[in-house]
């Protein structure tokens, strides 16, 4: 059975503009054509565009992949696969008593209670501590948010809901910090398509906690805007959240641009869900890309 670039695209996971770049630069797949001109993408089609998108996902390059048996893609992506259930199972797993918080703000998230929120975001930072409230709570609460929305179980209003709040409340514990003019100054932001904003705020109190002279600009901004911001403020490094989609055909250009708008000097600080899927343009551009939270904290602290 034939399906339309549509229908391949939904089913794959990949954007209609993608899959023709990757069929006409990379020959990935070779979809028959109707009387009409029009591709037409079989099964086999859309499962091996399935497997090269996860396959970009954990960081493999299309142009190094295209070609490959799809037993070859099968075993790569399996292999993928268990590294992440590995790392996961490392110290970001919450230990049980992280975990009771975890799931005490998950829902008060879904019932979009403010006050219920902020009461266990305090008890969590009261018995973990800033680090550790961060690191496991926040961070993984993040994960599970995101995990959530792409399977349809909370909405944008839920995911919006907590990142104000959480933004708020993180701000709040962070001024004891005493940040002075003279510490070094990091702008943390997302890149024009970038509208998830949890991970950036995540990565901001780490940035304080660390005594960084944090200057935080929220989301969707356009390359020469972030770099105008970070020339102001005299920033360092530059830290950047890339969340969704994974398959943003323009972003590479984006984040190529945005490194041709700093100062050579300027470090580049990336992480998120989606990095990896842009893992060539972020190579780059010389980009440190954190697999997460505690891997940032070190690249921040040893730039500092």
């Amino acid at each position: 059975m034939h399906h339309s670039i549509n229908i391949a695209a939904k089913r794959s996971g990949l954007t209609p503009h993608v899959i023709r770049v990757w069929e006409k630069r990379y020959n990935a797949v070779s979809p028959v054509r109707t009387d009409t001109n029009r591709r037409q993408y079989s099964d086999e089609d859309i499962k091996r565009l399935a497997l090269l998108r996860e396959a970009t996902l954990g960081g493999h390059k299309i142009s190094n992949i295209a070609s490959l048996p799809k037993e070859t893609l099968k075993t790569l992506t399996e292999e993928d696969r268990q590294h992440i259930q590995l790392e996961e199972r490392a110290p970001t797993t919450p230990a049980p008593e992280s975990e009771f918080h975890l799931e005490a703000c998950l829902l008060a998230i879904k019932a979009l209670d403010q006050k219920k929120l902020e009461e266990e975001l305090t008890r969590s930072a009261l018995s973990l501590g800033h680090q550790g409230m961060i690191m496991r709570v926040v961070a993984p609460l993040a994960q599970k948010l995101g995990y959530l929305w792409r399977l349809g179980e909370i909405t944008a209003a839920h995911e919006h809901f907590a990142s104000a709040l959480i933004r708020t409340f993180l701000a709040n514990i962070s001024k004891p910090f005493g940040i002075t003019d003279s510490a070094p100054g990091i702008v943390i932001a997302t890149p024009v398509g970038q509208l998830h904003e949890l991970g950036a705020v995540i990565v901001s109190a780490t940035a304080s906690s660390l005594g960084w002279r944090v200057t935080y600009l929220g989301t969707n901004l356009p390359a020469a805007e972030i770099a105008g911001a970070v020339a102001q403020n005299k920033a360092t490094v530059l830290g950047l959240s890339i969340v969704f989609p994974e398959n943003d055909p323009n972003l590479n250009d984006e984040l190529c641009r945005l490194r041709s708008f700093l100062p050579a000097r300027t470090e580049i600080v990336v992480g998120g869900r989606a990095s990896g899927a842009y893992q060539s343009a972020l190579t780059d551009i010389g980009a440190h890309v954190c697999s997460d939270i505690r891997q940032c904290y070190e690249v921040l602290e040893k730039l500092g």
